[in-house]
């Protein structure tokens, strides 16, 4: 098979934090339940990381429902302001964490999924730029496909901004924020993960709002917003699902 990523034809599927009735897939049961502490989902990912790298896990697909975390960027723990936004994400129930890969913070909880998928590669850097195009179309797809009127390109005055932002237009105007995107490239593989927001956007625009303030960064806190605010009844299961359709389409789903 061939997919857009240019990537391995089978992947290892692994969906964590909850029960799922997707055929092929694995769910952890070490996380079913109150589901797995926010440090703990980024420190998984590079984990499976490694071992991609090292050879001793097959090119894998990690799905799972997060616990409330603001994921700070790299550049936002350097800023005068990083110490009083990790308070003010705390008063708002969010875990305050910073993430290896780059960008700017970013919120999610239960309401969001997010997807981590990773490969082995000789040069993981030399496909950087191509991974985020290809992904950024893939995701936009899958939202299309669930009924939300979904493109890939930066909002103005999005949080944590990117060029391969997938965004929701009310009336054909980029409007809202869906799915923001990262890459962590090791020697021999990378990672490429994806937060979807699809139900319960409002906390995370209150947290979004008190952390940038404590951060001094200008953004429209309009541009915060979830699948469901665009296709109304949409549910994360329904995103897990179409999401594994589409992958399952261009490439082996295994379970793990």
């Amino acid at each position: 098979m061939s997919n857009p990523w240019n990537g391995a034809d089978a992947l290892a599927v692994v969906v964590e934090g909850g029960p799922t009735d997707t055929d092929g897939c694995l769910v952890d049961d070490a996380t079913v339940g109150a589901g797995p502490r926010a440090a703990a989902d980024l420190d998984r990912g590079i984990a499976l990381l490694r071992e991609v790298a090292s050879g001793t896990r097959p090119p894998t697909l990690r799905l799972y429902r997060p616990s409330p975390t603001v994921a700070f960027g790299q550049r936002d723990a350097r800023l005068p302001g990083f110490a009083a936004a990790g308070r003010a994400a705390e008063e708002r129930g969010f875990t305050p964490l910073v993430r290896r890969a780059g960008g700017r913070a970013a919120a999610y909880h239960d309401g969001c999924l997010v997807v981590d998928h990773l490969e082995p590669a000789a040069d993981g850097v030399a496909g950087t730029r191509a991974r985020f195009a290809a992904f950024g179309g893939f995701f936009a797809a899958v939202l299309a496909r669930v009924g939300v009127d979904a493109h890939v390109g930066e909002v103005p005055g999005e949080y944590c901004p990117g060029e391969f932002s997938v965004h929701g237009r009310h009336d054909g105007v980029p409007a809202v924020k869906l799915v923001g995107t990262a890459q962590r490239v090791i020697s021999g593989a990378w990672l490429f993960s994806s937060v979807v927001v699809v139900e319960d956007a409002t906390p995370l625009r209150a947290v979004l709002s008190d952390v940038y303030a404590a951060l001094g960064l200008d953004w429209l806190p309009s541009t915060a917003g979830g699948a469901e605010d665009l296709a109304p009844g949409l549910a994360v299961h329904d995103v897990e699902h179409a999401l594994l359709a589409a992958y399952a389409a261009v490439v082996r789903l295994d379970p793990a």
